[in-house]
């Protein structure tokens, strides 16, 4: 009786525009998917959406990143009144697919909010994190942006009046594992949105906590107006 001929799982590999899996026999290894063997239009691209074929794929390849942001810096106010303060200059920057998590760069954005261009730059460049690198960079280039292009005369003159983070796009890729093992992994990009402000910053850009006396007020305000369920009317 002939021997039984051991087979393992098939393995799939993508070359090019090929989808191709091998057999491992006690002999030989035998072809068992090939362009000849099923038509190109029954065939994947790839199994493993790779960069290659995401940007193949979609019409303009790789999006480049947000649209609309870049266009506030077009906008044309009307002439102001004779008393009216003088509308400080507001300057529009950003960076697009940045190869960083959007979740890790989102604590960092929060972080600079409402600070002065001068101080941000300062805690970016002590901050261990390999996102504060890309941030710092980003303010660096708005910074001379707002001198050049909006005729903002101290560059020290600046305050972070928005700082956002976007989701850019998601690229999935293969990780090798022992005994011919393969897992899924995602390869994130994001998109870096920051607004400067001419002037000085504010004292609080997010709302302070309540002091004990304001707790105290709002809780005796809130006790004095209560109501008694079946009470005397006064």
């Amino acid at each position: 009786m002939a021997a039984a001929v051991k087979l393992c799982k098939p393995i799939f590999r993508c070359i090019g525009s090929r989808q191709v899996s091998h057999l491992n026999t006690s002999h030989s290894k035998q072809l068992l998917l090939s362009d000849s063997a099923l038509p190109s239009h029954l065939l994947p691209a790839a199994l493993v959406h790779t960069s290659s074929v995401v940007a193949a794929r979609s019409p303009g390849g790789i999006p480049e990143g947000p649209v609309k942001w870049p266009r506030f810096n077009k906008v044309v106010w009307k002439p102001q009144e004779e008393n009216e303060p003088r509308r400080p200059a507001e300057i529009f920057y950003h960076r697009s697919n940045i190869k960083y998590s959007p979740q890790k760069l989102w604590y960092i954005a929060s972080w600079i909010r409402g600070l002065s261009i001068d101080e941000a730059i300062k805690q970016l460049t002590f901050h261990p994190k390999v996102g504060s690198r890309v941030v710092k960079e980003v303010l660096l280039e708005a910074q001379d942006l707002a001198v050049k292009e909006h005729g903002v005369e101290f560059k020290s003159n600046l305050w972070i009046a928005e700082s956002i983070v976007g989701k850019g796009s998601y690229v999935k890729g293969l990780r090798r594992h022992a005994r011919a093992r393969y897992a899924q992994i995602t390869y994130k990009y994001c998109h870096y949105k920051v607004k400067l402000q001419e002037g000085p910053p504010p004292e609080h850009y997010y709302t302070p906590p309540p002091t004990h006396w304001d707790m105290m007020e709002d809780y005796l305000k809130d006790y004095r107006h209560r109501t008694v369920q079946f009470g005397l009317k006064s």
